[in-house]
């Protein structure tokens, strides 16, 4: 299983997948994250990384024209699912656009998620964050007859909102093979999600982009494809519960 963090995200993970092209503005550097292994011998510390979800990212031309913006897919680029995903480059993340544009950072043996980030292009709204085992590779836990511990400090999450740990049964490599080379971006970008609710807010799923009867008016925006796995929770709550 995988892992995910939520801001309020993150995924553990057990894989569906999501595509697009690559883009070239900003290089992707994944944040570290500590995860330690224990045994009655004592605990041995390695240092994994995060990747924040594709859905989350700056999704354009190649150039600078956006493919999605304001909760609606540009139709122009965007007549159709197979078209879509050719025009639609999705862009990287470094340890900047984590922090101010998504409100991720490092902090000592963790990381730390915010909900509300402004930045001159609009306002992002949480996050959501997978654990890897290399650059392209998703972490997969496996918790036969094993015990799995984490710390959450949720001081700072006020009533209405709620962060979430959880595992969800997503591809190592973030939907590639699956996906018959469509999807280029993989693991590294953060594709491939799904959940036991199977969310149709994902805007690419297998290879194609989620543009057939997609309302923009829907909160979230959903389209007509759903993309579903299994979940298992492992933590739910905010300061009050």
């Amino acid at each position: 299983m995988a892992m995910i963090l939520r801001s309020t995200e993150f995924v553990l993970i057990v894989g569906v997948a999501i595509s697009q092209n690559i883009g070239t503005h900003v290089a992707e550097e994944h944040l570290d994250m500590p995860l330690w292994t224990c045994d009655s011998s004592g605990c041995t510390k390695e240092m994994k990384s995060v990747v924040l979800d594709a859905n989350w990212r700056w999704l354009h031309d190649g150039q600078y024209t956006n493919c999605f913006k304001d909760k609606d897919w540009n139709t122009q680029l965007c007549p159709d699912p197979v078209t879509c995903a050719k025009n639609c480059h999705l862009d990287g993340a470094g340890p900047k656009e984590y922090k101010e544009t998504y409100g991720v950072q490092t902090i000592a043996n963790g990381i730390e998620l915010g909900f509300v980030s402004e930045t001159t292009y609009g306002k992002n709204f949480g996050s959501r964050l997978y654990m890897l085992e290399s650059d392209d590779k998703y972490k997969i836990f496996k918790l036969k007859n094993r015990e799995f511990t984490m710390t959450a400090d949720m001081k700072k999450m006020p009533c209405g909102l709620n962060g979430a740990v959880y595992f969800v049964e997503m591809d190592a490599d973030g939907g590639t093979a699956k996906s018959g080379g469509a999807n280029k971006a993989g693991a590294k970008y953060g594709t491939g999600y799904c959940d036991a609710q199977c969310p149709h807010d994902i805007k690419f799923m297998e290879g194609k982009a989620n543009v057939i009867e997609w309302n923009a008016t829907n909160d979230p925006p959903i389209g007509k494809w759903g993309t579903c796995c299994v979940e298992m929770d492992i933590w739910e709550a905010n300061s009050r519960a």
